[in-house]
């Protein structure tokens, strides 16, 4: 009787520690997973998972897509779908990350080539985020854009 009293209780133990309980991402987590995905795909769909209806994207000014967009399809028309068909292997690679209650900062380097001059370039980025009861309610971007000008640009050097 006592063993499967103690065999109950033990069952029950590791029941309740099962994915029942799974805890919500945390605003690092929630923005790590949106550059750390296998692939660019998964990363774009947990930007999705995330994103709140009415998200701000603000591109920084001197950038080639300056501006601040309002939700998920404008910024995908505007800026992602751009990087995608104007640029080859356009990335951000995150060096570092700080997180301070609803905000993110994402820290790193953007490399790429621009198609039409084939011309590469390295700058110096941050990303700056807030979020809202796990949703992701603006993006504003700061970087040395004066290396992907002059990728852009068939005139410099």
């Amino acid at each position: 009787m006592v063993k499967s009293i103690i065999y109950s209780l033990a069952m029950l133990l590791a029941l309740s520690s099962c994915s029942l309980n799974k805890t919500a991402m945390t605003n690092l987590e929630i923005i790590k997973s949106t550059y750390e995905g296998k692939t660019s795909e998964e990363n774009g769909k947990n930007l999705d998972k995330y994103a709140a209806e009415d998200i701000s994207w603000t591109e920084a000014k001197g950038f080639p897509y300056a501006g601040t967009y309002i939700g998920l399809e404008n910024i995908t028309k505007n800026v992602f779908s751009r990087l995608g068909s104007e640029w080859i292997d356009y990335k951000f690679t995150p060096e570092d990350y700080v997180a301070s209650d609803d905000k993110v900062v994402a820290y790193g380097t953007y490399t790429g080539t621009y198609k039409i001059t084939g011309k590469p370039f390295t700058a110096r980025v941050a990303h700056a985020w807030k979020l809202k009861n796990s949703k992701i309610v603006s993006f504003e971007q700061f970087v040395d854009s004066q290396p992907v000008n002059n990728a852009i640009n068939k005139n410099s050097h």
